[in-house]
């Protein structure tokens, strides 16, 4: 069995209320306290973009004080992220402008991170070289394993007027990958600020609540997004038999 901790949206250095990036820190360690404070096993924790609010490397050196953890933490960009300074200051690598894709190899299944952000843009694509990347790993190595593909944009409408504008777009593509790899378990995204579930290409969809803030269906009325709600995560458990169980968690003060 394996669990994973996905979180999404931690967007450090947003400031509200002019508190100088406070309260977006403040939540982002309330989540990771809770995490690294488990009893249980954990094998990973997942961050799926927007880890930066303006892809500055200040914001980048605050993500790596506050998602240290004694777990593994994998990582994607998002939209509000920048390759250049989340390589550099992250990942300890040259600055380059090329998507940021990785492969982890996790004891009972491969996650693959998958950089779906457009420089400069909000919506969302998985470039040509990323698709061609993901389809190679997924006929690489460990064939008899499951795989969890995760990036930053769901590619499925989620019927929240204010995301499905600036969703992952060219999703053809990647269901073709999909569809020649059915070791796919699950997709894991983030970007929507909240929880959610759905399907695409025959696989299930599950987007991570953000951390920052909560955004709310049009039949809730209000402004559609909330900085009241407390920080969300899920919980993502992979059997034995490959089925996918998740567990959506309201993060104690």
């Amino acid at each position: 069995m394996l669990t994973i901790a996905h979180l999404s949206d931690i967007h450090l250095g947003q400031v509200h209320r002019r508190d100088g990036g406070k309260r977006a820190r403040r939540r982002a360690e309330q989540v990771m306290a809770y995490l690294n404070a488990l009893p249980g096993p954990l094998d990973a924790v997942l961050a799926t973009g927007d880890l930066a609010d303006h892809g500055l490397a200040e914001e980048y050196r605050q993500v790596a004080e506050v998602l240290a953890s004694p777990h593994p933490v994998l990582t994607c960009p998002g939209n509000h992220d920048r390759r250049e300074p989340y390589r550099q200051v992250l990942l300890g690598e040259q600055p380059s402008t090329d998507p940021v894709n990785r492969l982890h190899r996790l004891p009972g299944a491969d996650v693959l991170m998958l950089d779906s952000s457009i420089p400069e843009q909000h919506d969302g694509l998985l470039d040509d070289p990323t698709i061609d990347w993901l389809d190679a790993r997924l006929a690489d190595g460990r064939q008899e394993l499951p795989a969890l593909v995760a990036f930053h944009h769901p590619p499925v409408e989620l019927h929240i007027p204010s995301v499905d504008g600036i969703r992952q777009f060219g999703e053809d593509r990647l269901a073709r990958v999909l569809h020649r790899h059915p070791r796919v378990a699950a997709l894991l995204c983030g970007h929507s600020h909240t929880p959610a579930a759905t399907t695409f290409a025959g696989r299930p969809v599950l987007v991570a609540p953000g951390v920052v803030s909560t955004v709310t269906l049009p039949c809730e009325g209000g402004r559609g997004i909330s900085f009241d709600h407390p920080p969300m995560l899920a919980f993502h458990v992979l059997g034995d038999d490959a089925r996918l169980t998740t567990h959506y968690r309201v993060v104690p003060e």
